[in-house]
């Protein structure tokens, strides 16, 4: 219970912090609302899921010892970063009178792939699990339950914050009726986007 209540520690501050995931569900939650959220949150952790498992089967070993292949995803992720930044920048405006156009919103489908998309954009996080792992794993104990217990652990971490990010969303979503700060918005969220991009365009493994 002690090496889980560490680990619970260590997850639970690094999923806290601020980073491309997080930013979406919150941006999501202010233009579509809070419920909109949760197929783009399911995207989210599907990616998640992935990451911790591949890693857990030996590919952030595979990464580490390969930096052409991390180098490849790494790029594809820097791309996909600031397409979402180019696309948050340019986003329409709402104007607050009655006859302003609806903001077209997007289908299930299309914010699962999206959420999926973005956490899929690093492969950082595949790294990062290849490095937590081994440490709250005691080798003379079976492998797999101890993993299901740190991916389930994760995941209801993850989920949590991704709830408190979207109901923050979701209270900002009155803040921003004007049309000059839904612009204002549009600017800082494209601006952040692109800045994770570039900041993992010069990252290493």
């Amino acid at each position: 219970m002690k090496t889980w209540w560490l680990y619970v520690t260590a997850v639970f501050f690094v999923s806290m912090t601020p980073g491309p995931n997080m930013l979406h569900v919150m941006v999501q939650s202010i233009r579509e609302g809070a419920r909109s959220v949760l197929p783009t949150t399911a995207g989210l952790m599907s990616a998640n899921m992935f990451c911790l498992i591949a890693s857990a089967a030996g590919l952030g070993a595979l990464l580490k010892a390969s930096p052409g292949l991390y180098d490849v995803l790494r790029y594809a992720g820097v791309a996909y970063l600031l397409w979402l930044g180019i696309k948050a920048w340019r986003a329409p405006v709402a104007e607050a009178h009655a006859d302003a156009p609806v903001p077209v919103r997007q289908s299930v489908r299309a914010r699962y792939l999206t959420g999926l998309g973005t956490g899929l954009s690093n492969p950082k996080l595949i790294v990062f699990a290849a490095a937590l792992f081994p440490q709250f794993l005691d080798v003379g104990r079976p492998f797999l339950p101890q993993l299901a217990i740190l991916i389930a652990t994760f995941a209801v971490i993850e989920a949590f914050w991704f709830s408190v990010y979207a109901l923050g969303g979701r209270s900002l979503a009155a803040w921003l009726a004007p049309a000059a700060r839904q612009r204002m918005f549009n600017r800082v969220t494209g601006g952040v986007f692109m800045a994770f991009g570039a900041a993992l365009l010069g990252s290493r493994a």
